[in-house]
């Protein structure tokens, strides 16, 4: 059984910064791409940024320049540093890992972004 566990997220004001990790874990699991997500309230879920096992990355227009997806492959952790915070990018974050066919979710860690 794989488990993804988003810790990190809370309260921030505006231009703040917060880092996000996410641990993976299970029987023979390990990590190829990961990803980050987010909901944000009343919107679907979207794509934040995603990294391959050799560290290239893709993220969305809305964050680059304020937000840098990073992992760990020795712990199985993906991590998501997120500076210049906006109130926009208040939402519940998501780490996800495809896994043999399978697409794994965390279940998230809140990020609320207000002064």
């Amino acid at each position: 059984q794989v488990q993804l566990v988003e810790s990190g997220g809370g309260l921030v004001q505006p231009g703040g910064s917060l880092r996000l990790s996410c641990a993976g874990s299970g029987s023979g699991f390990s990590m190829n791409v990961m990803g980050w997500y987010r909901q944000g309230p009343g919107k679907e879920r979207e794509l934040v940024a995603e990294i391959t096992y050799s560290g290239l990355t893709n993220s969305a227009d809305s964050v680059k320049g304020r937000f840098t997806i990073s992992r760990d492959n020795a712990k199985n952790t993906v991590y998501l540093q997120m500076n210049a915070l906006k109130p926009e990018d208040t939402a519940v974050y998501y780490c996800s890992a495809p896994f043999r066919s399978i697409t794994y979710w965390g279940k998230g860690t809140l990020v609320t972004v207000s002064s």
